[in-house]
């Protein structure tokens, strides 16, 4: 570890300790290996049914948002049971994932030998893509290949585009180290395991409660002992600790700007990109992420809808220093906040580089 004066953007000296990122191939399950990585609160301590009795509306919705299905067990995976036979032919090598009963069968061949396995994990609703790991011999191993909603099939995972594998096994799938594995898994599930220790057999997919608000037992407790521990509160935040916090999973501007250049594949890190617009300010709650964005709900698509949390700075009276936009109040982000579509994902994602945007401009890494 060291420490390393970053030069942050807007002239903002921040002071972070720092692993030494590996740079790992990326695939639609991307995460920097690091030192730490975020461990979801096991549900011995109280779990996350125990907070549906007092917060019943936040309970009801959760669990059908794309962090509540941020993994998929193999046996209620939507995708796998709709699709009980897909196929896939790169080069030498051909890819089989075939429904067995309440499993899912992964094989690859080169023509003369092939391996077969079945999928441990479904990472990720499907929305843009659902990517798989297995585990052979100890190892965990993210699949070569993932499925594809806009193209309805699998394609390579990205990361794999420009990889040539070596033998049948690195056909099959990129070997995860320990670090990459476990934040993974906290980031992608619920209770499995502490720092880099998994423990799969307590794994319960998708994040649930405690994966943000913090361990239930000692707040619950209080409900008998009448000294009442206060869970973690995340619209408190400013701008810069919700950054931090959201992006222990989707990357923080620390990780990317610190580690291999990826181009437009950085679209997909939300925090990164955010603290490079211009309007940023890392002490104003008006531009974290919780301001626009309720994890209890799904994403909404509506882009108007957005508008007022823009004009509550962008306008007269709410923040000296935001410009007023000269050509319209209303539908904000489709013009400050377009939508890239980053090579290999079959997906267009919104640039939270918020920006006046020209025609052909360069994408600003």
């Amino acid at each position: 570890m060291i420490a390393r004066a970053i030069p942050y953007p807007h002239g903002l000296p921040v002071m972070r300790m720092l692993a030494f990122l590996v740079a790992a191939a990326p695939g639609l399950c991307q995460v920097a290996a690091s030192a730490a990585p975020p461990t979801p609160a096991a549900s011995k301590n109280g779990g996350s049914l125990s907070c549906a009795a007092c917060h019943a509306a936040e309970a009801a919705t959760q669990p059908a948002t794309p962090m509540g299905h941020a993994m998929e067990a193999v046996g209620e995976c939507t995708i796998l049971k709709t699709h009980p036979l897909l196929t896939f032919q790169t080069g030498k090598y051909s890819y089989r994932i075939e429904r067995k009963g309440s499993q899912s069968m992964y094989s690859v061949t080169d023509g003369v030998q092939s391996i077969t396995i079945p999928i441990g994990w479904a990472f990720g609703l499907g929305r843009a893509g659902q990517t798989y790991v297995f585990e052979e011999d100890g190892r965990f191993y993210e699949s070569r290949v993932s499925f594809y909603k806009a193209i309805d099939r699998l394609d390579l995972t990205m990361g794999a585009v420009n990889q040539m594998p070596l033998d049948l096994l690195q056909a099959a799938g990129r070997e995860m180290g320990k670090e990459d594995s476990a934040k993974c898994f906290h980031c992608h599930a619920s209770d499995a395991g502490e720092g880099l220790n998994l423990n799969l057999a307590s794994l319960v997919p998708g994040i649930q409660c405690e994966g943000c608000h913090g361990p239930t037992a000692e707040h619950l407790a209080g409900f008998k002992t009448g000294r009442i521990a206060a869970m973690k509160k995340l619209t408190d935040g400013t701008a810069e600790q919700m950054n931090i916090f959201c992006g222990s999973c989707h990357r923080t501007w620390d990780e990317v700007a610190t580690g291999p250049k990826l181009g437009v594949a950085n679209v997909r890190f939300q925090p990164y990109r955010i603290t490079n617009s211009k309007c940023y300010d890392s002490a104003d709650a008006r531009i974290s992420c919780v301001a626009c964005h309720d994890a209890h709900q799904g994403l909404n698509l509506d882009e108007a809808s957005y508008d007022p949390k823009c004009v509550a700075c962008h306008s007269e009276g709410g923040n000296a220093t935001a410009r007023l936009c000269k050509v319209s109040k209303n539908n904000c982000a489709s013009c400050h906040m377009p939508q890239i579509d980053m090579p290999g994902s079959h997906h267009s994602f919104t640039d939270h580089q918020i920006r006046i945007v020209r025609r052909n401009e360069p994408y600003p890494e």
